[in-house]
């Protein structure tokens, strides 16, 4: 029974999904205006929730062919044929995203319902398909899709966007590359043996990692604008502390490409995010 949910855990990549649900808060946490009632944040939640499992599933259906080229993905389940690829899959990731949007529609409003779907879109269709085989650029456009889940939270809010949330999903825009390419130096073997041309594999480690040190210069910068736009204390302090740890991971990559410290950097994307998130809805909260 544990061995089958962790199968279906990774399968929709609930974990990704559930941060990217916590930058949907955060969009609600970030909007000027009265907050929707608690049922209605929890169908936004669960929308983005949804949608995104339903990408991630995709993304797993399509890339068959990559993971089994993969250590690190080998293990997923359409590799190791624990569950088969048939059209049954793509009507039930289909229909996981039908429900989705239409109960962010249903419960909340169209621009909502809107911003979570051209999430799982971005993600399952832009990167997946159009991008990830064709150009290191791939995870920088792809990472729109976290973007949209700002958005799709600040909409449940005011669909006409204010420049707090629309300066936080532009931290999750730049966010996501810098999160990914340090993932993508630690494991550039398996992107090479794959032939997918991730940024460590078409500049070589060293240079990727001074691209992602610039990325987060530029991510942290972009995350302290808000406190121009009424941004309180609390969020500032989130956003200089967390930065300043991902700066410090990111600068340690560039002295010393190895893996260890790429991962170090990736966990500390994953602590920058999370304290930038959980200081804009405590904030939020105190305020009500």
């Amino acid at each position: 029974m544990n061995a089958a949910l962790r199968q279906f855990g990774n399968l929709f990549k609930l974990r990704i999904g559930v941060v990217i649900s916590l930058t949907a808060l955060g969009g609600v946490a970030m909007a000027p205006g009265p907050i929707p009632e608690v049922w209605r944040i929890a169908v936004l939640a669960l929308a983005v929730l949804g949608a995104s499992a339903a990408a991630g599933a995709f993304n797993q259906y399509a890339e068959r062919d990559l993971d089994a080229r993969m250590a690190r993905t080998q293990g997923r389940p359409f590799v190791t044929g624990i569950l088969i690829r048939g059209h049954r899959w793509l009507w039930i990731i289909a229909g996981m995203l039908a429900v989705s949007v239409v109960a962010a529609a249903t419960a909340l409003n169209f621009w909502v319902a809107l911003h979570v779907f051209l999430g799982a879109f971005f993600y399952g269709v832009v990167y997946t398909l159009w991008l990830k085989r064709r150009t290191s650029w791939n995870i920088v456009i792809g990472g729109l899709a976290g973007s949209f889940a700002v958005l799709a939270g600040a909409a449940a809010v005011d669909p006409a966007l204010s420049m707090q949330p629309v300066l936080l999903a532009l931290v999750l825009f730049l966010w996501t590359p810098s999160h990914f390419w340090s993932l993508a130096i630690a494991y550039r073997d398996d992107y090479a043996a794959a032939g997918v041309p991730m940024l460590p594999v078409e500049l070589g480690n060293a240079r990727a990692a001074r691209v992602v040190l610039g990325n987060t210069v530029a991510l942290v910068a972009v995350s302290l604008l808000p406190l121009l736009f009424g941004a309180g204390w609390l969020y500032g302090l989130g956003a200089t502390v967390g930065g300043g740890y991902f700066l410090a991971k990111a600068g340690r990559l560039v002295r010393q490409p190895s893996r260890a410290n790429a991962m170090a950097s990736f966990f500390a994307s994953m602590t920058q995010l999370g304290l930038l998130l959980i200081a804009a809805m405590v904030e939020r909260a105190l305020a009500l």
